[in-house]
């Protein structure tokens, strides 16, 4: 059963950076190389919330995700005391439908 995967990082009002979310992304090479499973990634500015968004075939697919590509490098790149922290909310939460055009 597809999943969503949602995070949710609250930021300062206006600020719009996004260089540690680039830093990961570039790290990772999901464009050249994208995640087994991962059907879409998403990430963008809702407010003076920043969310990252993906749908995926499978917890399972998302979970060896996380454990073997996402989790090294945010350790890389975030580290014990760097800016940012964990996301504000997280949650997956399965899909009824998918459509994939």
């Amino acid at each position: 059963m597809a999943i969503v995967f949602v995070q949710e990082f609250d930021v300062p009002a206006g600020d719009r950076s996004t260089a540690n979310y680039d830093e990961i992304a570039r790290r990772l090479g999901a464009d050249a190389d994208p995640p087994a499973g991962l059907i879409v990634h998403t990430a963008g500015f809702a407010g003076d919330t920043f969310r990252i968004m993906d749908v995926w075939e499978s917890e399972a697919a998302w979970n060896t995700f996380r454990d073997q590509r996402l989790t090294p490098v945010l350790k890389e790149v975030m580290g014990d005391n760097a800016e940012g922290g964990p996301p504000m909310r997280e949650y997956t939460y399965e899909l009824h439908d998918v459509i994939t055009p």
